[in-house]
């Protein structure tokens, strides 16, 4: 067993490696990941169960985006130990494609808007085959804007219409994970509300979620649970409302 260190109240503790198929939908296990020689995540595990939002936080440095890459199987960081499991599918024997082919998808902090192509085409781009996600119509349902703007060069859209572009283009795929680095990074407070309805909608559809967010309090406003995390380990495993009710644990850990 790996034992972390938490403040009073329910707190998972995962084992880790070697201990055959988990029962969790998503089940990250003593991960342990590198740039280079830099020893960045340092023995993460956490779980996550079906249609969860779950709030990855922590201090900048603390591990959270790289642990995130770490899960979407990227080629940075490195991971040199661990196991990660989705729907009982070993993740951590994947390359990248491979995951998303099962079902991840990673929102990117910089959105990663392919220059050149229209918001229809970025979101067809997405799909590479015959529509085994949304399709164009159903995103368009949940983002009115994109449809507005659809012949439009997504790279010329407003940074708020950029994040709806990059999570609509993740959702076009078959997503059974959807993974979302620092989505209000950078937007008006009145951009991020919309942002948020939007994630609270997705919620109501029963989409497992992970999201890496500096803006901790509206994070934890929508999500179910919350892993905290510090010098690349987890110090803090359970509910998001745990933490919104602890001064102590945001002073430390979160600087709020």
């Amino acid at each position: 067993m790996t034992e972390q260190q938490t403040y009073d109240g329910p707190t998972e503790i995962v084992q880790t490696t070697n201990l055959g198929t988990p029962t969790a939908f998503c089940s990250v296990r003593d991960i342990h990941a590198y740039y280079a020689e830099s020893y960045i995540v340092q023995g993460v595990s956490f779980n996550i169960h079906e249609g969860e939002i779950l709030a990855l936080l922590g201090r900048n440095g603390a591990g959270k985006t790289s642990t995130l890459r770490a899960i979407a199987r990227c080629d940075d960081p490195e991971v040199r130990r661990g196991e990660i499991w989705l729907d009982h599918e070993a993740l951590h024997r994947m390359k990248a494609y491979e995951a998303s082919q099962r079902g991840i998808s990673l929102v990117p902090e910089d959105r990663r808007i392919i220059p050149g192509l229209s918001v229809e085409e970025n979101l067809i781009l997405a799909q590479i085959e015959e529509p085994i996600g949304w399709g164009i119509d159903r995103i368009y349902d949940l983002f009115p804007r994109l449809k507005e703007r659809r012949n439009q060069e997504g790279v010329t859209l407003s940074g708020g219409e950029q994040q709806m572009l990059a999570v609509g283009r993740a959702l076009a795929r078959d997503v059974k994970l959807l993974l979302l680095d620092e989505p209000y990074e950078g937007l008006a407070p009145v951009i991020v509300q919309e942002i948020e309805r939007t994630l609270r909608d997705i919620k109501t559809l029963g989409i497992t979620t992970i999201i890496v967010e500096q803006n901790a309090v509206a994070a934890l406003k929508l999500a179910d649970r919350s892993v905290i995390m510090d010098t690349g380990s987890v110090v803090f495993d359970g509910s998001a409302e745990e933490v919104l009710e602890n001064e102590q644990l945001r002073h430390d850990y979160l600087a709020i």
